[in-house]
């Protein structure tokens, strides 16, 4: 890859890592309806009007119905439940769970008849989801099932989302989609928010980490990351998922002493390593009738 795409693949997947750090900070005073809120209201205000500019919100207006289901079920139901599960998850362990969003991909995608799966990716899929469980029976303790489930559904929300996205919206501009999706969560959480409006005034690090989310994971993340499918072309940009639980583990256990157990290490390795060998292409025909495999199984904006 050339320099570019090196500072871009370093810099989305820094963007993609930190979004479980300013949650955490954030539940810490906010409910989870109030972070998504302010989060898709700073993207909205960055992106919505760069695609207003380029004249992109009446063409993607009229796929209205794929674009709300779009919205509902990579945005306002995952970052809901993200913030769930991190009032009694770590960051880390959050971040490392969701890293299995590329195995239940390729499963759905066994399931479906869409690929096959050889005995790699067979290999792949199990050794994902025993690191899985490892997290789960070794880490996730007095925290309860709540918490695991909550990401579960953000996990799911995570794998379909994309495949809306590839089958119905494929061919709208990326700016107007985002913009539009994240002005349709806002609409959907504004009630929530009046109803149970936020204690004021919240500590200046609960500001940083809502600007963070808005700024650089969510506005900054889908321009870098799009940009980085321009450089390198969809199947290796979406590589730069396998980073993202390791920035998640690093900030949480370098800035909030979150610990680094054993059980952590496995379920990493694991976790990774299936997510690797699940994605994998089956073969170069696969490749030649669908181009962007890897995109179907990772989401834009984590």
């Amino acid at each position: 890859m050339s320099r570019r795409a090196w500072l871009l693949f370093s810099a989305v997947g820094l963007m993609w890592g930190l979004p479980y750090l300013f949650i955490k900070i954030s539940v810490a005073e906010l409910s989870p309806a109030a972070i998504v809120f302010a989060r898709c209201a700073i993207g909205v205000v960055l992106l919505l009007p760069l695609a207003v500019y380029r004249r992109q919100i009446g063409p993607v207006l009229q796929h209205w119905k794929p674009l709300a289901a779009f919205a509902i079920i990579e945005i306002c139901v995952p970052w809901l439940m993200l913030g769930y599960a991190e009032q009694k998850l770590s960051s880390s362990l959050t971040g490392l769970l969701i890293a299995a969003v590329p195995i239940v991909g390729a499963a759905v995608a066994a399931l479906s008849g869409a690929e096959r799966l050889g005995p790699a990716r067979i290999g792949g899929l199990v050794a994902g989801f025993v690191g899985v469980a490892a997290l789960v029976g070794l880490e996730v303790g007095a925290a309860g099932a709540l918490p695991v489930l909550a990401v579960s559904l953000a996990v799911v929300g995570y794998t379909v989302g994309p495949i809306i996205l590839s089958k119905y919206l494929a061919s709208q501009p990326g700016t107007a989609v985002i913009a539009l999706s994240l002005a349709f969560a806002v609409v959907v959480y504004a009630p929530f928010v009046a109803l149970d409006p936020p204690r004021l005034p919240v500590s200046s690090s609960v500001v940083l980490a809502l600007i963070g989310l808005g700024v650089i994971c969510t506005a900054a993340s889908f321009i870098a990351f799009y940009a980085l499918v321009g450089e390198v072309g969809p199947a290796r940009a979406v590589v730069v998922a396998y980073v993202n639980p390791a920035v998640a583990i690093g900030l949480g256990v370098g800035l909030l002493d979150e610990p680094f157990t054993v059980g952590t290490a496995v379920g990493f390795a694991l976790i990774i390593g299936g997510s690797v060998l699940a994605t994998r292409p089956s073969a170069p025909a696969a490749m030649a009738t669908n181009p962007q495999p890897a995109a179907l199984v990772d989401s834009p904006i984590p």
